[in-house]
């Protein structure tokens, strides 16, 4: 629930609730917050559960397409490429087909370009600048 809100911010919150209500009121708000978010959280389970009953096997339809859309949050440029447009043969992108390296001899183009090696900065200098890369 308080995922978004930072410690600090909590208690930014906490110190202005106190400031506003007074220590008198605060126990009592906050039990009928706390009271309130278990109704809100009742009643949209429950809303859920008669949607369920409801639609019956209709409502896995609806959730189908849902879910779908979550399995491709989850997924990687190359994992959705690999599945839409490849139907899941990553061959092409591993530098191999059928099992076998390219007629060239080759592996394929390599997706990971390493920078040449230079040596480590000292303490205080600071690092080379390209002016067309910024």
């Amino acid at each position: 629930m308080f995922g978004n809100i930072g410690w600090g911010e909590f208690m930014v919150l906490l110190i202005a609730a106190l400031v506003i209500l007074g220590p008198e009121r605060l126990p009592g708000a906050v039990s009928w917050v706390t009271k309130t978010m278990r109704q809100v959280r009742d009643y949209a389970g429950g809303a859920s559960q008669q949607l369920k009953d409801e639609l019956g096997p209709e409502f896995d339809d609806l959730r189908k397409p849902l879910s779908d859309l979550n399995q491709l949050r989850g997924m990687t440029p190359r994992a959705v490429i690999t599945k839409h447009l490849l139907d899941g043969d990553d061959s092409i992108i591993s530098g191999t087909f059928g099992g076998k390296p390219f007629a060239n001899g080759s592996t394929g183009p390599s997706l990971s370009k390493q920078a040449p090696s230079s040596p480590p900065l000292a303490a205080n200098e600071r690092p080379p600048v390209d002016p067309d890369a910024t």
